[in-house]
């Protein structure tokens, strides 16, 4: 322990040992991938409720979706403070308090008996837990642990979420028409604390805390003291953030990304394709291949983040999201067609495909605070989820058909091309 010490006051590595190990940095990533997967659950079951509780409590479909929304928003607004909470707190006791966070509110789902229930339960409980270990856990992650193959960690990270719908979806699914929606919401439940355990035992908060420097680096990096005042240094950093024209950009390109992504397709594309007479089960597995794809999309993005101009990226992937959004009115029908898979495979490259280029111009533009910016612009993407989910229920109510919410996102997405390639370059650091 001594000679840790040490060697952190002299900014030099530890030698390594001999052999071919991998270094500690990989398997903190396994971790953390794992553990998002795990949580994957409660953001596959919204959509698989609509109409379950609709037919069940006779709920409108735009008061399911004001919880839904709810949740979107806590999520997305949890996630600044959640990033500084980690600095604070470490990563281990943050996540492991998340997780069980989620397991209350999805688990006490099962007795409730009245929306305002539904909105506090779902809404707020599971809004606070899943925003304390959304895209910031994977950002800090790969800040604190990698130099080298950042982008390519970030794009494997990020594509957990959809690992973990492509497990969750078909399987929730199957409950919900086999057995009603309770026992899907304690599958959701049940899941989360299954991860508990393993972030406690295997995720370590830096790799200072195992004498090691980070993936990548040449010098060894001592651990930072806690950071106290964790409200506040978000707050700080968002105001930092605030003065500058691309934290705008980049918060209005992500929350069209969240409203065309959480907000619209995960909540609406299952319930829309059911009012064209697709099985519920069929319309879900369709959306966990979504999850496939996105996966091979976000970890391509990743590499590609580290190679390629993120602002074109981001360009390119905003259009063809675009693009395919305003064909899907025409291609949803009462069974799967091959104009659908094409559709299915397209749109999953790109569900996601967004998220690595955002974090790299996010810690480009604002270095150590980067995690945190993040997670303003995580709060935009939720928000932005949040509306669509709401008005897209709505929109259900009053017009009968989800088509003009279809048509709108993808207009909305080719603003957020043209918002994404005049972001300016990051000032080179003297």
């Amino acid at each position: 322990m001594s000679q840790i010490t040490e060697l952190s006051a002299r900014g030099t590595a530890p030698a390594p040992a001999r052999g071919r190990r991998p270094h500690r940095a990989w398997s903190v990533a396994a971790v953390t991938f794992l553990t998002i997967i795990g949580a994957a659950g409660f953001a596959s079951l919204p959509g698989l409720l609509i109409d379950p509780l609709h037919a069940a409590f006779h709920w409108s479909r735009g008061t399911i979706g004001f919880a839904v929304s709810v949740n979107l928003a806590l999520y997305g607004l949890t996630a600044p403070f959640a990033a500084a909470l980690m600095d604070r707190f470490g990563i281990r006791r943050v996540v492991a308090a998340a997780l069980t966070l989620i397991a209350t509110g999805a688990g006490l789902t099962v007795f409730m008996s009245a929306a305002w229930q539904l909105v506090l339960l779902w809404g707020v409980l599971v809004g606070l837990g899943s925003g304390s270990m959304a895209l910031a856990f994977a950002a800090t992650v790969t800040s604190r642990w990698f130099v080298a193959r950042r982008g390519l960690v970030t794009g494997i990270l990020t594509a957990a979420g959809a690992s973990g719908q492509l497990v969750f979806l078909p399987l929730l699914s199957w409950i919900v028409e086999r057995y009603a929606w309770r026992p899907a919401a304690v599958t959701v439940a049940l899941a989360a604390l299954a991860v508990v355990p393993l972030v406690w035992l295997l995720l370590r908060d830096h790799p200072a805390d195992v004498g090691l420097a980070p993936y990548g680096a040449t010098e060894f990096v001592p651990k930072p003291p806690p950071q106290r005042g964790a409200a506040r240094r978000a707050l700080r950093a968002l105001r930092s953030a605030a003065g500058t024209g691309p934290f705008w950009l980049l918060a209005g390109t992500f929350a069209i990304c969240g409203a065309t992504t959480n907000g619209l397709v995960k909540t609406h594309f299952v319930p829309a394709a059911h009012d064209h007479g697709m099985p519920m089960t069929a319309a879900a597995s369709l959306l966990a291949v979504i999850g496939v794809f996105d996966v091979a999309g976000t970890i391509a993005s990743g590499w590609f983040t580290d190679r390629f101009d993120t602002r074109r990226l981001l360009g390119v992937y905003y259009g063809l999201r675009g693009v395919s959004l305003m064909f899907l009115p025409l291609l949803l029908a009462d069974s799967v067609h091959p104009p659908m898979v094409f559709f299915i495979v397209f749109y999953g490259l790109d569900w996601v495909a967004t998220v690595p280029p955002t974090i790299a111009l996010c810690r480009e533009h604002y270095g150590e605070d980067g995690a945190i910016v993040f997670g303003w612009v995580l709060a935009a993407h939720q928000v932005g989820a949040a509306l669509i989910a709401f008005l897209g229920g709505l929109a259900r109510d009053v017009f009968g058909t989800y088509d003009p919410v279809w048509y709108a996102s993808g207009a909305l997405c080719a603003v957020a091309a043209l918002m994404a390639l005049v972001i300016r370059r990051p000032r080179a650091v003297a």
